[in-house]
């Protein structure tokens, strides 16, 4: 009986359908007034279960059919683009150092920690390594990018790739700030995180009303800020990603609290209630459970 239970949860969180969406068609969605579907993003490519930011974890997404794989950015000396979330190689590799003070060829022979520390075989990726793995199969979110726009946007042309890449631009800016500082390429999907205790936030908000293919990423230490009690209005014309990763981004609406407390109700529920589009997590096969209990994931 236990097998029988093992499978058929497998099922139901990895199976597919004949008639599944493409990351394409999961991300045009998004932007439907009538779309009821919620999607989940793994968090540095669900680090708890591979090395963070690494291909192997990007095909462990894919393979688990979550929706869309969170990846950070840093270039190297030669201006190379690579994926990693820390200025330095010290936490997440077998080096030390700063990446911009490495070439790519010094940096290819290192290798990546997993969630325990321990180097495993896995070697840092590039970005364009990590699109061209990803075409036609997952969507991906590109954090910590905004400094390299320019050649971020250039790896995604290269790959053919404009159309599943969500880019994060500097945090609270204006739309109208940002156009005039960089050059954003026709059909890029952005999207601005947006500190909900700042006076300005709901102006920032409303600047990318502009934007048919923004996207707000609203976060907040606390739960009582006035501008979070206007988010359900406001996703009636954007679209709305919070962050259940830890309390500081969500005000204690967290993934721990969900899953160690089993507190799900009071934590992704809430984030649901807040009319959320898009969930990213650390923990996102139970997230995806729990939305499909509610009818609110495919």
């Amino acid at each position: 009986m236990k097998k029988i239970t093992l499978l058929f949860v497998a099922f139901v969180v990895f199976g597919f359908t004949g008639n599944a969406q493409t990351p394409q068609q999961k991300l045009v969605s998004l932007f439907d007034k009538n779309n009821k579907e919620i999607l989940v993003a793994a968090h540095r490519g669900d680090w708890r279960n591979e090395p963070e930011n690494s291909l192997r974890g990007l095909q462990n997404c894919i393979q688990k059919g979550i929706d869309l794989v969170e990846l950070d950015l840093k270039m190297t000396k030669d201006s190379v683009l690579v994926v990693m979330h820390d200025n330095t190689l010290d936490r997440t590799t077998n080096a030390k150092g700063k990446i911009s003070d490495y070439t790519f060829d010094q940096i290819k022979v290192f290798r990546l920690k997993n969630g325990l520390g321990r180097v495993t075989t896995n070697a840092i990726p590039t970005f364009l390594e990590m699109m061209e793995a990803a075409k036609g199969k997952i969507l991906i979110n590109v954090d910590k990018g905004n400094t390299y726009l320019p050649q971020v946007f250039e790896v995604l042309k290269q790959t053919n790739t404009m159309d599943q890449a969500i880019v994060n631009v500097t945090d609270n800016t204006q739309y109208d700030k940002l156009k005039a500082e960089n050059n954003i390429p026709e059909g890029a999907y952005l999207m601005v995180v947006v500190g909900m205790k700042n006076d300005d936030a709901l102006s920032v908000i409303a600047s990318y009303k502009a934007n048919k293919r923004a996207i707000i990423q609203p976060i907040f230490d606390q739960d009582n800020y006035p501008a979070i009690s206007e988010l359900p209005k406001i996703s009636k014309d954007q679209v709305i990603w919070l962050n259940s990763l830890w309390p500081s981004l969500n005000g204690g609406h967290d993934d721990d609290t969900a899953v160690e407390e089993n507190k799900k109700d009071e934590s992704w529920g809430w984030l649901i209630d807040k009319k959320a589009t898009i969930l990213q997590s650390d923990r996102p096969i139970d997230l995806i459970l729990y939305l499909r209990g509610k009818k609110l994931h495919k």
